[in-house]
């Protein structure tokens, strides 16, 4: 599960680029009850998104040429410059080189081979998330995959990562945990994109979970505030209640009330 106390490897920071960031704090403030506060007049726009006082993501303005509204999942590193090397080695490509964010920290943004998006967080001022896996906050980081074994690959290559395979029924879903982690430190897992999938126009994205104490009235909600439901609330044994939606911006995300041990 994941942690505030970041060791390599693990989710550290996730945000949204969008077209509209207060229409979006509005979307989330009405679906997970989050507070925007902006990062300030040098900050262009971008700001954190709260909980009961603690940062759970942030929002800023598409800054991308050609992007589409979308969540990003940051990794913790020590050291970006590293990371954006061990990218290019692995047949990724960097985005965005590393650079310094005033003095919280330093980020850079890759694209593994078969097109998933994330960056990576070296910390300054800034650890991480203040809050995760509570209701309101991520408690998961998944990976869709048009090549699992391809992306197991690359991702230890460039983290280090462990992964171990479990069966789920006719798919086999690949469990994720930081360098020499434990079975208690996974914090994520990768499935592959399946033929019906694809057609539909899926393409390789990480995906950010967020823990909710009741999954069926946040799927009411977030279709009330204008989001789409792209997966009704669906039981999965001895992992939790989920549901998965897109935003009024068409950001994808979802959501789990985890069972007793899940995610």
């Amino acid at each position: 599960m994941l942690s505030t106390n970041y060791v390599a490897g693990v989710p550290n920071w996730v945000d949204l680029a969008t077209t509209d960031v207060d229409e979006a704090a509005a979307f989330y403030g009405a679906v997970f009850g989050w507070n925007f506060q902006s990062a300030g007049p040098d900050a262009g726009g971008y700001g954190m998104l709260t909980l009961d006082g603690k940062t759970v993501a942030a929002v800023g303005p598409l800054m991308e040429p050609g992007a589409s509204p979308s969540w990003t999942l940051y990794f913790q590193t020590q050291d970006a410059n590293a990371a954006a090397d061990a990218v290019r080695q692995a047949g990724g490509a960097v985005r965005a080189d590393p650079f310094d964010v005033f003095t919280q920290g330093r980020m850079g943004q890759f694209t593994d081979p078969s097109g998933g998006k994330f960056a990576v967080w070296q910390p300054g001022d800034t650890k991480g998330l203040g809050k995760v896996n509570d209701p309101g906050s991520l408690c998961w980081a998944e990976l869709h995959t048009a090549d699992v074994g391809g992306a197991r690959s690359f991702y230890q290559a460039v983290f280090g990562w462990g992964s171990q395979d479990v069966p789920m029924g006719d798919f086999t879903y690949t469990l994720i945990r930081p360098r020499g982690g434990g079975e208690e430190t996974t914090f994520g897992g990768m499935m592959p994109l399946d033929p019906q999938m694809v057609a539909a126009g899926m393409t390789t994205t990480w995906q950010p979970y967020f823990e909710v104490a009741d999954c069926d009235a946040v799927v009411a909600k977030a279709a009330e505030h204008g989001g789409t439901v792209v997966m009704p609330a669906q039981d999965v044994p001895e992992v939790g209640r989920m549901a998965a939606f897109t935003d009024p911006a068409g950001a994808a995300f979802s959501v789990i009330t985890s069972a007793a041990g899940g995610a």
